[in-house]
C-alpha cells in the first residue's frame, strides 16, 4: 500500500503498534512500506488523537471549506456592487 492510501484510522493503528513497542519503528515502517520521515510526520500530526477526535476534525475541516466558499462568494458580490456603483 502506498503512503497516500492510508486513512486516518489505519495511521492511528500503525502509530499504536509503535506505542506498544511490539516492533521497532524501522520494522513497522518496512512492514507498511513507509519511510521513517512519514512515520514521524504522522506521529507529530496525530499525537494523542483518538478516532473520535479525527472525526470531529474532519467535520470542522468540511465546515471551514464551506465557510471559506461563502466568504469568497460574498466578497465577489461586494466587488460587483462596488463596480456597479462606481459606474453610475
Amino acid at each position: 500500500m502506498k503512503q497516500g492510501q492510508y486513512n486516518d484510522q489505519q495511521i492511528l493503528a500503525i502509530l499504536q503498534q509503535a506505542e506498544r513497542a511490539e516492533k521497532t519503528i524501522a520494522e513497522i515502517c518496512q512492514e507498511h512500506n513507509l519511510s521513517p520521515n512519514t512515520f514521524y510526520r504522522w506521529r507529530k500530526r496525530f499525537a494523542g488523537a483518538s478516532p473520535a477526535d479525527l472525526a470531529k476534525n474532519r467535520e470542522i475541516e468540511k465546515e471551514n471549506v464551506r465557510l471559506k466558499r461563502l466568504l469568497a462568494e460574498r466578497d465577489l458580490e461586494i466587488d460587483i456592487l462596488k463596480e456597479l456603483l462606481g459606474k453610475k
